[in-house]
């Protein structure tokens, strides 16, 4: 019997953990052979048929989610058309919720597991191994698998739905049985399951308490993947923090032990203590990445959501995060949570923003299904799309104009603030009004402006072209200097390829060609080095941005093998 494990990612940088989890609880079964197969959903559907119909599997297992759903489901029904005998099973969280609705839309899904997979697809497989799919006995046998729904001639049935979790520590690694592509550039990692909170808008709030693998398998397993230098590490724990002994010691080894890796943590900053802040102090720089789920100031709105937080000691230990280490801080906010107007959402916005984190994400309210929020949803008589990513439309709160200008919003601080390439400009601006209020009167100039795919140039020049009628005439030229100091600091001024805003400046860009090195200034004899040298009348490297004209030079460097490094002098 032939498994092709599947799923469709959003971007190819991802890498799965369910797939691989699966194929390693089933690796010991007998005459199996189990394929795992990655792609995106950006190729077309029927190349990823081809590819799927190649491998002549027996069984097809999709792995769900709100961003592959409808695709899956869509190549799914071509399979079953070309190859009726293949047998097709889908799970993952958006398998895992409407099942009968989503078996009697979709016929040709033959099984749907419910919430955690591994136990339950073993047992499939045995079942399907010993019994012959059209065996009378074959639905007596299926029926005893805990939460898996499968046909009985027309009938859509299921076997005990259970809670019931798996002990983690059953589950052998997939990374140790070679199952995982560790060339991704992102690899995923966990180290429990569950999360302490309930929060209304989240799966996680229906998936029970908090498991862990044991401490000697956690550490196994980091090790193997920091001794293979693996370049980025996501953990996908809900909230790693949720025990703080157990965080720092894990945060302990991983510094005794790491190579070159990055490391990505969710994590609660309430949950910080002063131990974790002392151990957080040692991270070197660009080692871990925090993601806190902040999602609205409102204590209030979090209420109403049933999440549980002290906003007071977020803002107290983001602040210590942010002065006291080396941690790249991540802050999320959900817009459209039940009583947070849009007046609301920008005060939230604020205060983030004078947290002075690395990076804000913002996204509006997605009505999951199985969440909680479904419920208030209905109560409160939101509007939300019907089809994945089920975003929300309107609200008692937020009109359509508003979320969509909310989303603006998110995507212009993706462009203009989390990227850090225009950190002088935004200083000039920031000048005159706050980081919110900035960036609602751009999303206004921006409209329904389509700001996808941009090329760098053009980016460098959306700005100006936003904040024409926002700078004052005192700080305009400032912020066209600022600007062009902060394309240089990310791009090479060449000739030809400059912002419009640049204007006058476009003769001092001629090519420099190799001058002498400043003092102090060694590199390696392959490197290839261009040196342009600009005249400014504040001094843009000192973020108090010292009065009086400053000469500042720039080094474009480059050598084989590497990327383009600039150096500020």
């Amino acid at each position: 019997m032939k498994i092709l494990f599947t799923t469709l990612h959003a971007k190819y940088s991802h890498a799965s953990l369910a797939l691989p989890c699966l194929a390693a609880f089933c690796h010991d079964l007998p005459g199996l052979q189990m394929v795992i197969r990655e792609w995106t959903v950006h190729e077309p559907s029927e190349q990823l048929l081809r590819q799927v119909i190649a491998e002549q599997a027996d069984l097809v297992a999709f792995s769900c989610y709100i961003w592959n759903i409808e695709k899956t489901l869509r190549i799914a029904s071509d399979i079953k058309k070309i190859s009726p005998n293949t047998l097709i099973v889908l799970g993952g969280p958006e398998a895992s919720f409407g099942v009968f609705e989503l078996m009697h839309d979709n016929p040709e899904i033959d099984f749907i597991i419910k919430g955690e997979g591994e136990k339950c697809f073993r047992e499939l497989v045995e079942t399907l191994l010993i019994q012959d799919h059209h065996s009378p006995e074959k639905a007596d046998l299926l029926q005893a698998v805990e939460n898996l729904f499968f046909r009985d001639g027309e009938d859509i049935v299921s076997g005990p739905l259970s809670k019931t979790n798996l002990n983690l520590d059953t589950l052998p690694s997939p990374f140790q049985a070679g199952l995982v592509d560790l060339d991704k550039p992102l690899i995923y990692y966990e180290t429990s399951r569950g999360c302490p909170f309930s929060c209304a808008f989240c799966l996680s709030s229906v998936e029970g308490q908090v498991r862990s693998f044991s401490m000697e398998r956690i550490k196994e397993d980091l090790l193997f993947l920091m001794q293979r230098k693996v370049s980025h590490i996501k953990l996908v724990d809900r909230t790693f923090n949720y025990d703080a002994e157990r965080a720092g010691e894990i945060w302990n080894f991983i510094l005794t032990h790491n190579l070159t890796s990055h490391f990505h943590f969710e994590i609660a900053a309430d949950l910080l203590t002063v131990d974790n802040l002392k151990i957080l102090k040692k991270v070197p720089p660009k080692t871990f990445r925090f993601e806190i789920g902040v999602q609205s100031t409102s204590s209030e709105t979090l209420e109403r959501v049933n999440r549980k937080t002290n906003l007071t000691t977020i803002f107290d230990n983001v602040r210590r995060l942010r002065t006291e280490t080396e941690i790249e801080l991540h802050l999320d906010l959900v817009a459209g949570l039940p009583g947070e107007e849009f007046s609301g959402f920008l005060v939230s916005l604020q205060q983030v923003a004078e947290l002075n984190p690395h990076e804000i994400q913002i996204e509006p309210l997605k009505v999951l299904k199985g969440s909680p929020m479904r419920e208030i949803a209905l109560r409160e008589q939101y509007r939300f799309s019907s089809f994945p990513p089920y975003t929300i439309l309107v609200t008692p709160w937020l009109s359509y104009d508003k979320i969509s200008r909310i989303e603006t919003i998110g995507r212009l601080l993706d462009l203009f603030y989390n990227r850090g390439n225009f950190t002088a400009a935004l200083r000039v601006l920031l000048q005159e009004m706050n980081l919110a209020g900035l960036f609602d009167l751009l999303a206004g100039q921006a409209g329904n402006e389509n700001m996808s795919s941009l090329s760098t140039r053009r980016v460098y020049e959306l700005l100006p072209r936003l904040a024409k009628g926002i700078v004052s005439e005192q700080n305009r030229r400032l912020f066209q200097e600022a600007l062009f100091f902060d394309y240089c600091c990310n791009e090479m001024p060449r000739m030809g390829k400059l912002p419009a805003f640049i204007g006058k400046r476009q003769a001092e860009c001629t090519w420099p060609g190799r001058r002498e090195l400043p003092e102090g200034l060694v590199l390696p004899d392959s490197s290839r080095v261009k040196l342009f040298q600009f005249c400014f009348s504040w001094d843009f490297r000192d973020k108090n941005r010292s009065q009086g004209p400053a000469t500042i030079t720039f080094a474009y460097v480059s050598a084989p093998g590497q990327g383009l490094q600039i150096i500020i002098l």
